[in-house]
C-alpha cells in the first residue's frame, strides 16, 4: 500500500514566477503577421493578456485590470505576468487568431519538465506512483455559415450543414489534489476518406 503523499498547492511564488518565465519564453517567439504601422501591443503582451484571465473571477479581467491601472498606478497584468501595455479584446483576437496552435505547444512540455525538476509531480502520483489522466472534448467553434477546411461538419434535421471545431484537452489528475496540469490538446479535424 502507498503511504498518504502529502498534498502541496502549487501556488508558490518561485514556481509560479518560473511557469511564467516558460510561457512567456515561447511567446516571444510568436510570429506577428501584422505589417505597416498598427504595432501599439506586442505579441506576447497579447498572448500573456489572454493568458491571464484564468487566473481571476471577474467577468472582465483586462477591464479591471485598465480600472487598477488608472486608480492604483499598477496592476496585476503587469506584477503577475508582465503585460507592459494590456490590449482590448479586439486587438488580442486580431493579433492572436492567425497563431498556430501548434506554436504554444512547446509550453505545456516545458511547464511538465520545471514541475517534474522540482519534485511537483510526486504530489499527483496516485496508483502504483503513476500519473493519472482525465480527457474531456468540447467545442469552441460553431456556425452555420462561417467555415474553414479544418472545420468538422453535421446535417442538422432541417438539411443545413453546421461547422464547428472539437477538441480534447488531457489533464494530470490526482484525487485530493485541486489542481490539474494541462497537456497538449489535441484538435479533432477531418480525416480524408474517413467518417468520423
Amino acid at each position: 500500500m502507498n503511504e498518504p503523499r502529502e498534498l502541496k498547492p502549487l501556488s508558490e511564488r518561485g514556481l509560479f514566477n518560473t511557469i511564467v518565465g516558460c510561457f512567456r519564453q515561447v511567446l516571444s517567439s510568436l510570429p506577428d503577421k501584422r505589417t505597416g504601422k498598427n504595432i501599439r501591443y506586442g505579441m506576447k503582451d497579447a498572448a500573456l493578456s489572454a493568458f491571464s484571465v484564468f487566473f481571476t473571477q471577474t467577468p472582465s479581467f483586462l477591464a479591471y485590470q485598465r480600472m487598477m491601472q488608472g486608480s492604483k498606478g499598477k496592476n496585476n497584468a503587469e506584477s503577475l505576468f508582465g503585460v507592459h501595455q494590456i490590449p482590448t479584446d479586439n486587438p488580442i483576437r486580431g493579433l492572436l487568431d492567425p497563431v498556430n496552435p501548434a506554436q504554444v505547444f512547446p509550453v505545456f512540455e516545458e511547464i511538465l519538465q520545471t514541475l517534474e525538476q522540482q519534485g511537483k509531480l510526486k504530489n499527483f502520483r496516485s496508483v502504483a506512483t503513476t500519473l493519472l489522466v482525465a480527457m474531456d472534448g468540447t467545442e469552441y467553434f460553431s456556425s452555420a455559415q462561417i467555415h474553414c477546411p479544418g472545420c468538422s461538419t453535421r446535417q442538422m434535421k432541417s438539411g443545413e450543414t453546421h461547422y464547428f471545431h472539437s477538441v480534447v484537452t488531457p489533464v494530470i489528475v490526482c484525487p485530493g489534489q485541486a489542481q490539474v496540469i494541462p497537456l497538449v490538446p489535441e484538435f479533432i479535424v477531418p480525416q480524408d476518406g474517413h467518417d468520423k
